[in-house]
């Protein structure tokens, strides 16, 4: 009689089945392995060669960026001799590897409170509370922290890839080989997936060139060219379609999961963009409605009385909430037909917008969300971190006024209408005053004939000069752009 197992199999077929588990163990764990490393969060090309370059030198301590404020208060002094509170009493931080998002309908003060943690509030803005970076009083330097603005203020005839290298020249330091900044260059293209169109033109208004999703890109990209760990954006995905809004986010997640701290405001994002983000803080006339995670945003609507719809974007239903201006809407609709035979579920069609900012508010103040938010600030501040300070530009004045004339004169040379066709027109009326004024003569009755040459020449190059008033405006909005965010960076030190 046979019994089951390995007993009744000959010694070979034993052999031949234990070798068959031993290389069924040996692909498990090799998928095991696969998963693990699937699972882990990848890092771009360029994020690996810093980690091999730091793992290679001493260590220097902790270089990421935690972010905390506690009561931050910002009131505005207006022209007639009163004040206005634009934020009130605002908790909440940010954490390396995290996105976190400020959503608000407009004059909410989610750009305010950017501005403020940034250290960008203008001169006629007062700030009270407390802003920590790494459990110390915020100090943000320019390379330490960069900081993204809503218009993308390029040079339109320059193409990507040298518009990054005149940004790389203009801060690296003059030692620095040319190789490696070439890498670091060609390294934060790779970052910001700008491989297809690193060699075509930016575009201006009688250029064609690259789409607005990779404009906001190149503009991200010319402020990670420091390494700063702290990274600001205001609106980045503003004017742009839901595809290049979707890629601009994703790239944001990607720089958020190489050990930054991300954050940006946010107008109205779709739904798949609300997906990528870590945190959310929504805000309503200055104060708190809502910060925690954004996966818990729903449940948190839910809990307070105002659960999101099925098949609505979930910011959709945020802003919905805590928008005023939906209560004109409601009221101009109100005799409309389809809301005179619609009887909707919504509680929002029940009550006010006022009324729901003012439950939402307070439900929220007496919500785990806020004790666990405030909690965690606490700890943030006990905790001493490492002080970041990149120093600024490291490039010497000599290499920055060289860069600056030679990107100058690339830009004036690829520009027809500033440079080759007022040179043709001083071609040609170089040769008419010629042709007009030959042979005029020396004598006294000439010197009026000259007088007026000298006019018309003195007049004509005045007149002409005027007409590159419109690039000389598009190099003062790079000017403003860069020296705003270096030296805003200084007079917060």
């Amino acid at each position: 009689m046979k019994k089951g197992g390995a007993v009744g199999m000959a010694p070979q077929d034993a052999a031949t089945v234990g070798q068959v588990k031993a290389e069924l163990e040996d692909v498990g764990k090799a998928a095991g392995r696969a998963v693990a490393v699937a699972a882990a969060p990848a890092m771009s090309p360029l994020s690996e060669t810093l980690w091999r370059e730091k793992a290679a030198v001493e260590f220097l301590g902790d270089l990421s960026a935690r972010l905390a404020w506690r009561d931050l208060t910002v009131t505005v002094a207006l022209g007639s001799g009163e004040t206005q509170t634009v934020l009130e009493a605002l908790t909440g931080y940010a954490e390396p590897g995290t996105i976190t998002a400020l959503m608000g309908p407009s004059g909410s003060g989610k750009s305010t409170l950017l501005d403020a943690l940034a250290g960008r509030l203008a001169a006629n803005a007062f700030l009270s509370g407390t802003v920590l970076l790494n459990g110390r009083k915020a100090n943000l330097s320019f390379g330490a922290a960069a900081y993204v603005t809503q218009d993308d203020n390029l040079i339109g005839t320059l193409t990507v890839r040298e518009t990054i290298s005149y940004s790389a020249r203009l801060r690296l330091p003059d030692n620095m080989p040319m190789e490696e900044k070439r890498a670091l260059v060609e390294g934060t293209i790779v970052e910001m997936g700008l491989q297809d169109c690193a060699d075509t033109v930016i575009g201006n208004w009688h250029m064609r060139g690259v789409s607005g999703g990779e404009k906001r890109r190149v503009s991200i990209a010319l402020e990670i060219l420091m390494r700063p760990r702290l990274l600001f954006l205001d609106e980045p995905t503003s004017g742009l379609d839901s595809a290049s809004a979707f890629f601009v986010t994703q790239t944001l997640r990607g720089l958020a999961r190489d050990g930054r701290t991300v954050i940006a405001s946010i107008h109205q994002p779709s739904s798949e963009v609300f997906e990528l983000f870590d945190r959310l803080f929504l805000l309503s006339g200055g104060k708190t409605v809502y910060f925690g995670q954004a996966s818990e945003a729903c449940e948190f609507f839910a809990q307070a009385g105002f659960p999101c719809p099925p098949l609505r974007n979930p910011s959709d239903h945020f802003l919905r909430c805590i928008n005023a201006d939906f209560d004109k809407v409601k009221a101009t609709l109100k005799g409309s037909m389809k809301m005179r035979f619609e009887k909707p579920d919504d509680p929002l069609e029940r009550t006010t917008t006022s009324e729901a900012i003012r439950r939402l508010f307070s439900y929220y103040q007496r919500s785990q969300y806020y004790y666990v938010a405030r909690q965690k600030v606490d700890e943030m501040a006990r905790v001493k971190g490492t002080i970041l300070d990149a120093g600024g530009s490291q490039a010497s004045f000599g290499m920055q006024a060289f860069t600056l004339m030679k990107r100058s004169f690339v830009n004036m040379s690829r520009d027809f209408g500033y440079y080759w066709l007022r040179l043709v027109i001083y071609i040609v009326v170089t040769i008419c005053i010629g042709s007009i004024y030959l042979n005029v003569g020396t004598k006294y009755s000439s010197i009026l004939a000259r007088g007026a040459c000298a006019s018309f020449i003195f007049g004509f190059v005045t007149f002409m000069s005027i007409g590159g008033f419109p690039s000389f405006v598009e190099d003062m909005k790079v000017y403003t752009t860069k020296s705003n965010t270096a030296l805003q960076r200084s007079s917060s030190d």
